[in-house]
This record gives C-alpha cells, sequence and structure tokens, in this order.
C-alpha cells in the first residue's frame, strides 16, 4: 500500500513549476516582445514673431479668408474648401447687411452649378423674351444698372454671365435665374439651398442682382463667396479678360476692376441706398517666387473714397503682414514617449517648415500621427505632424530625439505583467 509523502509531493510540484518557468515563462520573458511605448502629446511655445494683423475698416463690414500660398504651379482650393475657410480677420458689423449686386455672385456661381460650361466656350444660346426686353426697360427707368436687349436676340450663357458679372447688369441676372430655373421665385429657392449646403448660413438672396434689401450677407461669407468666384474657371476667366463688346458689338464696361495697382482685382463692386457701397476682390501679396493670395468683402462703405482709402490701408497691412512665416521649427517636440523599464524619448520635428502666409494668423492645431514601437535610435521617424498655416496644410517628420534601448534580462524576467500583456497583444 502506498503511502502519501508529502515531500515527495512538494518536489514533484516544485520541478514542475520549475520546468514551466524554465521552458514557458523564461522564453516568453526574455524572447517576447516588449511593451509599446506610451505617447503623451506635448504643446511647443509659440514662436515670438511680432504680428501685422490686416487692417479693416471698423464701419459696416468687411472680412477677408486666405486662398491659397503658393510657389508658381500650384493650385487654387476648390470651392467646397473656400467656404469652409476660417476667415483672417473680420471687422466692423459681423451681421448680415444688405450686399448690393454681391448678389450677382451668387447668382452666377448658381447658375453655373445647375447649368455648367467649361472654360472658354460659349455654352447655350439663349433668346432673349419680352420679359427680358421689360426688365431692361424697367431698371433703366429706375436708374440701376443694364445692358441694352432686344427681343428675339439670342445670347450664349457666357455672354449673358459676362454682362452681369461684369456690367452688373440688374437686367441680365433675372435672364439668367429665368432661365436656368424657370421663374426668379424657382431660382431664389435653389440659390438659399446652394447657400445653406454650402455651409454659407449668413446669407440670403430675395432676388437675383441684390437690389432687394433683403439679399443679406455677412462679410465673411461674401469674402467667401469672392474667392469661390476666382476659384471658378469660367468667372475667373471674364475677370482676367473682359470682353470689349458683346451680342451686336454691344459695349459692357468692367464694373469690377478697381485699384488693380494695389494688386486687387474686383469681383463685383456696386452702390445701393441700403447696402452703401459693396466690393468684393481677391488680392495677391508676392515675394521672390511665393505668392500669398486672400479674398475679401468690404460692405456698408459710405462713398467711394472712403473704400480707397480703406483697401490702401489693407494692403499695406499685408504687405507688412505677409512673409515667410514658421510654421513648423526643428527640434520642437509635439510628444514625449516613455517605457514601462524607465527608458524616456521625444518626438521631435525633424526640419523646419514654413510658409508664405499673414503673420496674423496663428497656425491651426496640430494633427500627430505616430507608428507604435518599443525601441528605435536616436533620429528613427516615428510619425508625423500636420499644421494648417495660411490657408494649407503644412507637414513633417517626426524623429526620436535620443535612443530607446531595450530593458535587461533581469527587467525582462521581474516583470511578467507587462511581457505576458506585450506578448498577447502580439498575438491578436
Amino acid at each position: 500500500m502506498n503511502r502519501f509523502r508529502p515531500g515527495r509531493f512538494i518536489g514533484i510540484t516544485v520541478g514542475a513549476l520549475a520546468i514551466l518557468l524554465i521552458g514557458v515563462y523564461g522564453p516568453a520573458t526574455l524572447l517576447g516582445p516588449l511593451p509599446a511605448a506610451t505617447a503623451t502629446r506635448l504643446t511647443p511655445a509659440l514662436n515670438d514673431a511680432t504680428p501685422f494683423p490686416p487692417v479693416l475698416p471698423a464701419q459696416g463690414g468687411s472680412a477677408i479668408v486666405a486662398l491659397d500660398t503658393a510657389a508658381p504651379g500650384a493650385t487654387t482650393p476648390d470651392a467646397s474648401a473656400i467656404a469652409k475657410t476660417a476667415p483672417i480677420a473680420v471687422g466692423g458689423n459681423a451681421d448680415a447687411l444688405p450686399m448690393a449686386s454681391a448678389a450677382k455672385i451668387v447668382t452666377a456661381l448658381v447658375v453655373l452649378d445647375a447649368k455648367p460650361l467649361a472654360a472658354g466656350t460659349a455654352g447655350p444660346k439663349i433668346p432673349i423674351t419680352t420679359a427680358d426686353y421689360q426688365d431692361y426697360i424697367d431698371y433703366g427707368n429706375s436708374g440701376a444698372r443694364t445692358v441694352v436687349v432686344f427681343p428675339g436676340e439670342l445670347w450664349t450663357e457666357t455672354e449673358l454671365l459676362q454682362a452681369m458679372v461684369l456690367g452688373s447688369s440688374n437686367n441680365h441676372a433675372d435672364t439668367l435665374a429665368r432661365w436656368a430655373f424657370g421663374s426668379i421665385d424657382a431660382y431664389v429657392a435653389a440659390a438659399n439651398t446652394w447657400l445653406t449646403a454650402h455651409g454659407l448660413d449668413g446669407t440670403t438672396v430675395a432676388d437675383a442682382n441684390g437690389l432687394h434689401d433683403a439679399s443679406a450677407g455677412t462679410a465673411t461669407d461674401l469674402a467667401r463667396l469672392a474667392g469661390m468666384a476666382a476659384s471658378d474657371p469660367v468667372i475667373a476667366g471674364m475677370l482676367s479678360q473682359p470682353p470689349s463688346a458683346l451680342v451686336g458689338q454691344r459695349g459692357v464696361d468692367n464694373t469690377t476692376a478697381y485699384l488693380p495697382d494695389e494688386g486687387i482685382t474686383g469681383v463685383s463692386r456696386s452702390y445701393t441706398d441700403a447696402a452703401g457701397v459693396c466690393f468684393l476682390f481677391t488680392a495677391r501679396v508676392s515675394s521672390d517666387e511665393s505668392v500669398f493670395t486672400f479674398s475679401g468683402a468690404v460692405i456698408g462703405e459710405p462713398d467711394y473714397d472712403t473704400l480707397k482709402t480703406d483697401l490702401t490701408a489693407l494692403m499695406e497691412s499685408a504687405r507688412s503682414g505677409v512673409s515667410e512665416l514658421p510654421v513648423l521649427a526643428k527640434g520642437d517636440a509635439y510628444v514625449r514617449f516613455s517605457t514601462p523599464w524607465g527608458a524616456a524619448s521625444s518626438g521631435t520635428v525633424r526640419a523646419s517648415k514654413t510658409r508664405f502666409g499673414w503673420q496674423a494668423q496663428a497656425p491651426g492645431a496640430a494633427t500627430v500621427t505616430l507608428d507604435t514601437f518599443s525601441t528605435g535610435r536616436a533620429g528613427r521617424t516615428i510619425g508625423r505632424v500636420s499644421v494648417e498655416a495660411a490657408g494649407t496644410p503644412v507637414s513633417a517628420p517626426l524623429v526620436l530625439d535620443r535612443t530607446i534601448s531595450a530593458p535587461g534580462p533581469g527587467w525582462r524576467l521581474l516583470n511578467p505583467v507587462p511581457m505576458i500583456t506585450a506578448l498577447l497583444a502580439a498575438r491578436r
């Protein structure tokens, strides 16, 4: 009869545990993967460059929006991007104000959305109706801007747009709205839907030409609309190469041009008693091969002399404020890494990045993407940092500023929990 021997049982248990320790635990901890380094986000100190903010008028409403910061050959942002761009600066009244013929820029964009044109093409021929001719008579009698039409004439879509945008023709705005949408009321409904869809909630139209006081917009929305118009190849082509004549060699004055020597390209320039002087535009500041372009709106100005003074002051501030800005500085740390065994390192910008823009614009919040790792030599790329500066994303690699070495075997054997956890995570 075998008797239970406690000593023998203990010996077997200890031996089994030793075999398990040597055969399983030892290899798992000594040869298994290490726990990943833990990342903690950091925010570098802002650079101490002296800002030169835009000089905007205190009266009326005004705003400017960055369009691009580009070397030659770079493309202009599309309309949807411009519509979401935060303004560089806003001056005066931020509420919606009557916008006069700036409403015609809405008409142009909405009609082109419904009836697209390829740049450089004439588009379909549209007959001038009795209603179109009556608009010409009525608007002319009231002193509003018109371009002459006669019933039965055929105008191409491009010619109608040129008369409306460049000649600020009120009758052509109505003609385009009726042709594209069937009626002015249908156009107004479609245009307000379009404005809302593009996030331009501060702007509402009550007509196609802006003579109605209820056609109103915020300066920020109108600055965006100016940029959207300038980025449209059809409208941009009209602004850069206005025609000398339209149908029947009928002359059309370019009402948009204003202060070109200041680097300004007018998009819409108009006046009504309710709106005052309203001006939508784009402007450029250049240095060597870098160009900074922005769009703007100034509404509710009392007269053209004041508009000229205010735009001149704005452009002087632009030439002072636009420069090569440090956006991502070499060595700036955006993340700190730590490990369970006490090693630490920072993820720093590998090479400085600058952007030609306005010093009034602080870079946006940084977005950091990181690789998962446990050890690495100094200088290893472990991710990327991106910020928005002057309306354009800027990014740079992040590298380790010091080496994270592996721990010795003693730490591996004496820290089973993080080692087994890392092993299980690697097998998922």
